[in-house]
């Protein structure tokens, strides 16, 4: 069943895309109704008397519980002198030109939406409805609503929904969100690319992300997801699905696709055998790959510059003693948080103290007990104090004023380095990461002290 909240916001959102002509002939026949009414009395037409208007039926919330303004919602602040005078003015200045009518940015004079005689109740959006009422909030000028829906699409925002969002907010002409949306497809490229919503972008979303230098993805798997939004694309013009449909509606977004810059056997046993490339361009590209005269390529040659990581070291110093630190498949924990929203990549660990050694480290990174991310990896250490990276798989969207788990299990036989003298707080550029004691270390790692003395993160 659909609860009340939801039918009442569907209703809102269709008053407002109704064309105009349906909301004059709905006051049109209120006023009729209104003088047959008076004419006839009450002992004819009674009934008829007592129906409202349509636009009066679509806007009324037939629920039982109290109804909120949007003006309750966004308290009414006292408006500035300024404010005033210049609605004083924009009325002084339509009487004076005998202009009775409004003009049609009116409301944005007004800065609560009870000013705008505009009625609505609890704003209670949802992720299928938000796009539809983001778009009757922008044609009917109610930036509140519109803010409202902005700011749920940005908290909403992930890797699997990241591309559709952002061709999204260029139609909506909303640059901030256009702007967190490319944060995400940066950082986190390979699911954004992966994801469902990559086929049902726009043609021209498509090549904006193709062109993208700061990409963060191997370019086979680019390669691979335009052919994935190619065979959707044929489906949607209704064309056969053949290898000259694709490359017919890839057209020259084919060349954005840095295909020259693969790995060999990326290029041989992948996009080589796709039957996309003509034989030529196969033919040129392995020669582009061996030959010391290169040909001309109609594709981009030079490699995306991708993202460069930043490293939060969070102790002063570190050190080593004869009887520490050891491992023996006990976790090293500590909790952190961050003031903006974040992608962690990975940890840089501390290796052996005792001259070369090898580690199998198990990192995971997880926010209230579940698990976000995490992989098993092996890592070499020259004897030196250097902190040695461990990676994600895909790195992990990191959300401010939260604190996050980070966890190793390392195994090794030699004693290694650990850190002291750490700090609560460490600024890493733009972004500050707070520090504390987690209860999952058992191993002796803490604030103060230990293993994981970076963390690896995009912003």
């Amino acid at each position: 069943m659909v609860d009340d909240k939801e039918k009442n916001m569907k209703c809102l959102t269709f008053f407002l895309m109704l064309p105009e002509t349906v909301k004059n002939r709905s006051k049109k026949s209120s006023k009729k109704t209104n003088s047959s009414s008076s004419g006839s009395g009450n002992s004819s037409g009674g009934s008829n008397s007592k129906l409202p208007p349509v636009c009066y039926e679509i806007i009324t919330l037939k629920t039982k519980k109290k109804k909120k303004m949007a003006a309750d919602i966004f308290p009414r602040k006292k408006p500035a002198s300024s404010s005033s005078t210049t609605v004083q003015q924009y009325h002084q200045q339509n009487l004076s030109n005998n202009n009775l009518i409004p003009a049609p940015n009116w409301q944005g004079l007004y800065p609560t939406i009870r000013e705008r005689y505009i009625y609505c109740d609890e704003i209670d959006l949802a992720a299928d409805t938000v796009l539809a009422t983001l778009y009757a909030a922008k044609k009917y000028i109610v930036p509140h609503l519109a803010r409202a829906c902005v700011n749920f699409l940005e908290t909403s925002l992930s890797a699997k929904n990241a591309c559709v969002l952002l061709s999204q907010s260029c139609l909506f002409e909303e640059p901030d969100l256009t702007q967190r949306c490319w944060e995400v497809i940066d950082a986190q490229a390979e699911l954004a690319l992966k994801s469902e919503g990559f086929c049902d972008i726009d043609f021209q979303t498509l090549e904006s992300i193709l062109r993208r230098e700061t990409l963060n993805a191997k370019e086979i798997v680019v390669f691979e997801a335009a052919l994935n939004w190619a065979e959707v694309e044929c489906q949607r013009q209704d064309l056969a699905l053949s290898i000259e449909n694709k490359r017919k509606v890839l057209g020259k977004a084919l060349y954005l696709i840095r295909i020259p810059t693969m790995a060999l056997d990326d290029f041989a046993n992948g996009a080589a055998q796709s039957g996309v490339l003509t034989l030529n361009e196969t033919n040129d590209i392995f020669l582009w790959y061996t030959a010391a005269k290169k040909p001309e390529l109609q594709f981009v040659s030079k490699a995306r510059k991708g993202l460069v990581p930043q490293r939060c070291h969070r102790f002063q110093s570190c050190a080593y003693r004869s009887n520490q630190w050891r491992y023996r498949g006990r976790c090293d924990s500590i909790q952190f948080a961050v003031d903006k929203r974040v992608f962690i990549a990975g940890f840089g660990l501390y290796g052996s103290s005792c001259g070369s050694a090898e580690y199998s480290a198990k990192i995971e990174l997880k926010r209230q007990g579940v698990v976000l991310g995490q992989n098993l990896s092996k890592y070499f250490s020259d004897g030196s104090s250097n902190t040695f990276p461990v990676w994600f798989e895909y790195p992990v969207q990191i959300e401010p004023d939260t604190f996050y788990t980070a966890s190793v299990i390392l195994d090794g036989n030699e004693l290694s380095y650990f850190g002291q003298e750490g700090m609560t707080e460490v600024q890493c550029g733009k972004v500050t990461v707070q520090f504390q004691c987690s209860s999952d270390s058992t191993n002796g790692t803490g604030v103060q002290g230990g293993q994981i003395p970076e963390l690896i993160f995009y912003a």
